[in-house]
């Protein structure tokens, strides 16, 4: 199966499966959880997610806490800057696990590369709000240059709505992560479909 080009980073299960129903094995559903979120509820949540896409054939990725991802039998994990190292992460999860490694500039994707990530979501692509902290963002012309730097799929995130899937796409990102734009959209299968059509 194609790796999909379509990834939702998300803590809802509603928003889930909408986007699943309307996806299926084009989509990702990457769950991440809050800080202060026990790894209980972590577990619960991620087993149901997995479940979820399952069935419908999706990828399912745990965020950060790849303890949770390797209980739940997720397809496999993604860390930030702040989270294990690559290659400790690519130990963990063991060689056959999507793993996916956060970077902004060429250096960081080949080493993340080198350390054994499977792709890299790269960015902020554009300002958003629906996380703190974040550096400025690369837009497009950052994009293409880690892209054209690595040979794994680059998975653009921050800000991305379906209006600049077509910039992202020409700047060599195979794909794009959400949060907002559909966890937040009035019909998020709507949203799914939407951004699919873009991605295509």
């Amino acid at each position: 199966m194609p790796f999909p080009r379509l990834h939702l980073i998300t803590d809802s299960l509603a928003v889930a499966r909408a986007a699943i129903d309307a996806a299926g094995p084009e989509l990702a559903v990457q769950v991440r959880v809050e800080d202060d979120v026990d790894d209980r509820a972590a577990y619960e949540l991620a087993a149901k997610a997995v479940e979820l896409c399952a069935g419908a054939g999706a990828l399912c990725l745990v965020n950060d806490r790849l303890h949770v991802g390797l209980a739940v039998g997720a397809g496999g994990g993604h860390v930030g800057a702040l989270d294990l190292p690559v290659d400790a992460a690519r130990r963990v999860l063991g060689p056959g696990a999507v793993l996916g490694a956060t970077a902004r500039d060429p250096d960081a994707a080949r080493q993340a590369v080198a350390a054994g990530a499977t792709y890299l979501g790269v960015g902020p692509a554009y300002a958003t709000s629906t996380k703190d902290g974040l550096p400025p963002p690369i837009g497009p012309a950052g994009v293409a240059a880690v892209a054209a730097a690595v040979d794994v799929p680059v998975i653009a995130i921050a800000g991305v709505t379906a209006a600049r899937v077509p910039e992202l796409r020409e700047s060599g990102a195979y794909g794009v992560a959400v949060i907002g734009a559909i966890g937040r959209a009035p019909d998020p299968t709507a949203a799914t479909i939407e951004l699919l059509k873009a991605l295509s």
